[in-house]
């Protein structure tokens, strides 16, 4: 890893504030128990497997939960409050950020809901975007046939999956960068479903760096139950 060849420091920024509405209308999906830690704990541990400098979560304004539990390296754990939308939340981080770090620190955005990023996958994106000097994300070739939708669920037609990749997290920028990026955008209203598309928005290079497929997101309460069984392989 060349991690330790780099002057500059390794932030990271974990959005929590989402209500996760798909996953349950009642229970947050970040706060579910696997093997007797929250999914966020299981998260914030992977992440800190590298050597960051702090890592940021931003939480809900009624969140009084987060601040309770015992996160991996906790002397680098900073909070800061959440926004409307994920890319509210990671605006509102990165703001924090830039008070207490350079412009040009490295920061990785992941997701909360993402338990089972491996070390070899997040050392592969850091080294990728250092070495390139470059923004980078994680992700993975599209594998099942795709297609496209008319009314009522028809099959309008077959997509081609070539060149097709899905995005994950770990995504990996500049701290001035993507806070620049992501004001533009949302100055112009653009739809921000992920960090990747804001920079793309900016005409900035994003390099995609092949992850695994076992790094899911927990988005429906099946999910919670393949990342028990996907945490319990890994640690095996």
């Amino acid at each position: 890893m060349k991690q330790k060849q780099m002057h500059n420091k390794i932030w990271a920024i974990i959005p929590a504030a989402g209500s996760g509405s798909r996953f349950s209308k009642t229970e947050l999906k970040q706060y579910q128990i696997i093997q007797d830690q929250t999914v966020l704990q299981h998260t914030v541990s992977r992440i800190n497997q590298l050597n960051l400098e702090g890592y940021v979560l931003a939480i809900g304004e009624q969140d009084d939960f987060a601040q309770t539990l015992a996160f991996a390296c906790q002397e680098k754990l900073h909070f800061c409050l959440g926004g409307q939308e994920r890319v509210n939340s990671v605006l509102n981080a990165l703001t924090y950020l830039s008070t207490i770090a350079s412009e040009d620190d490295w920061v990785m955005v992941h997701d909360a809901a993402r338990p089972c990023v491996d070390l070899a996958s997040l050392e592969s994106l850091v080294d990728a975007a250092i070495i390139q000097n470059t923004n980078a994300i994680l992700a993975t070739p599209v594998r099942d046939t795709l297609k496209k939708v008319a009314e009522h669920s028809v099959i309008d037609k077959t997509v081609s999956r070539e060149a097709l990749w899905q995005a994950q997290t770990p995504q990996m920028s500049k701290i001035g960068i993507l806070k620049k990026a992501i004001e533009h955008a949302l100055s112009l209203n653009m739809n921000i479903t992920d960090e990747a598309s804001a920079l793309e928005f900016m005409n900035e290079k994003v390099l995609l760096v092949q992850g695994r497929a076992d790094n899911i997101k927990i988005t429906y309460p099946e999910d919670l139950v393949l990342a028990k069984l996907i945490l319990e392989s890994q640690k095996n």
